[in-house]
């Protein structure tokens, strides 16, 4: 191989390894010290204090009976002044006693003006409800299942006034650390540590970047802002679509023009995920609800001559187009070796790989923790969790191949807010397996009866022990097959479609 065929395909190699990384994640986190040094400086200049004007709060409720009262209470010791908050909490065909704990709360927390609405089910059809019922300057929408940080209202009203031109924000959502403590299950235990590491660096590093550069993807469904002015003349939440944030703000972006900016010191804080089949099924419902709304935007909006210049271009090619590649970079590398390069050359490309991504993830932990200064109990609570840093690209690695199952689960499928759980899809797999093997399991059957020279009622009474080495190795070819299944199941139902 002569030196310039060498040079163009060492270029081509560590390109392939770098340039996506480095384009989105690698200058976000160094764009996230940036602006971390830029707001401490705007933090130290002295703002005259703001009129506080009257504002909507909206909430939806969908069998929120046991977190409820906690979000009401939040909002009562809210430094908002309780007469200028009009508050519209909306069942959705919700099946608990949600509205026994409203009523309660009603009597127990006077100052609030609080008001239940019932709409059809949907959380886009309950906010559209309230909407029309607005009242006030704001209108922010927050989620029943979580609470606001003290100073939330205030700071996200406060950026408002600040920004006149600014109709959009959304605010910090954070994961509760306390039942991460008080969780028992260790695995679990776990993997919401990573998740509360995940929230905090994805919303207070990442998305104050993409705030900076009016970059922000989509307005949080569980915490945003908007003035009343300006969002009434939308077409309001999509009911079409499971991903009504994301919509809305591809609304105010392309169809009004709309910048969308972060309040950084809006914090609403959520429970963490339940279990494994909750991640799976939320992530896969992000994926799904992402397709959607840039199906519905494809045509007219996006284009892929618009990568380097439209955040959503770039978001959709990252998470999408580049997204089955991205698959068979992480668990094909040994294929490399075919192509030409040595061993020690994938494992320098690897490890430099995985050191960026380390490198990323301290960059954003740092950024975030600054971020926190003036929260110092959540700050604290974060900085303790440090040692887990090194493991997030793990982590991401594994949300990752959750939304690729989310695209593939896509194709065949009728939106839906429920999804079938990992635990469901694996049940599935298994019933996949074991009707398609049936025939030659018989076979490896009827073949073992004959090494062991026994009866069908003595395989009945002792079905597992094999007496002689030649059933040993059919019993093993028998596990093997079923150690190959769920990745033989995996393809049947991209291809047959059968999970859907």
């Amino acid at each position: 191989m002569d030196i310039k065929t060498r040079l163009i395909s060492s270029v081509l190699f560590w390109a392939a390894w770098i340039v996506i990384p480095l384009i989105l994640e690698i200058l976000p986190a160094l764009g996230s010290f940036l602006i971390l040094i830029k707001r401490r400086i705007d933090s130290l200049k002295v703002r005259p204090p703001i009129k506080y004007p009257e504002i909507t709060l909206i909430v939806p409720v969908y069998n929120s009976q046991d977190s409820l009262e906690r979000c009401i209470k939040s909002i009562d010791e809210s430094d908002y002044p309780n007469n200028l908050i009009r508050i519209y909490f909306v069942n959705n065909k919700g099946k608990d006693d949600s509205i026994s704990v409203f009523r309660a709360c009603q009597n127990k927390y006077t100052d609030l003006r609080m008001t239940w609405l019932d709409s059809e089910q949907g959380k886009a059809r309950a906010l559209n409800l309230a909407l029309y019922n607005s009242e006030g300057k704001y209108i922010i929408n927050i989620d029943s299942d979580g609470v606001l940080e003290k100073t939330a209202l205030s700071h996200m009203v406060d950026k408002f006034e600040q920004y006149p031109d600014i109709n959009c924000m959304t605010g910090v959502v954070m994961i509760d650390y306390t039942p991460i403590k008080e969780t028992k299950e260790r695995g679990l235990r776990f993997v919401r540590r990573l998740e509360y590491l995940e929230y905090a660096q994805a919303f207070l590093a990442g998305r104050n970047y993409a705030s900076e550069i009016n970059a922000i993807y989509t307005l949080s469904g569980a915490f945003s802002g908007f003035r009343k002015s300006a969002v009434l003349k939308s077409r309001l939440y999509n009911t079409d679509t499971i991903a009504e944030d994301t919509q809305l703000t591809f609304q105010m972006r392309y169809d009004h023009g709309e910048r969308i900016m972060l309040s950084e010191k809006s914090i609403y804080v959520t429970d963490p995920i339940e279990d494994m089949d909750k991640l799976y099924t939320q992530r896969q419902r992000w994926q799904r609800g992402s397709l959607e709304v840039s199906n519905m935007y494809a045509s007219q909006k996006l284009s892929a001559g618009h990568m380097f210049s439209d955040l959503s271009v770039r978001t959709l090619l990252f998470d999408h187009t580049f997204a089955f590649p991205r698959m068979i970079w992480y668990v094909a590398l040994i294929v490399l070796l075919a192509t030409g390069y040595s061993g020690k050359t994938i494992v320098v490309a690897a490890v430099f790989m995985i050191a960026l991504y380390f490198l990323c993830s301290f960059l954003f932990f740092i950024s975030a923790a600054g971020f926190l200064h003036d929260f110092p109990t959540m700050r604290k609570q974060y900085l303790s969790q440090w040692y887990l840093v090194p493991l997030l690209p793990l982590y991401n690695m594994l949300t990752f191949f959750i939304r690729f199952a989310g695209i593939i689960n896509s194709i065949n499928t009728v939106s839906s807010w429920k999804t079938m759980t990992i635990t469901e899809e694996k049940a599935l797999m298994d019933k996949i397996f074991h009707d398609d093997t049936k025939g030659i399991r018989k076979v490896i059957d009827k073949v073992a009866f004959v090494f062991d020279n026994r009866s069908k009622e003595e395989s009945k009474l002792e079905p597992i022990r094999y007496k002689t080495e030649g059933a040993r190795i059919l019993a093993a070819l028998v596990h093997f097959l079923g150690f190959a299944g769920s990745v033989y199941a995996i393809f049947h139902v991209a291809v047959h479609g059968l999970i859907f």
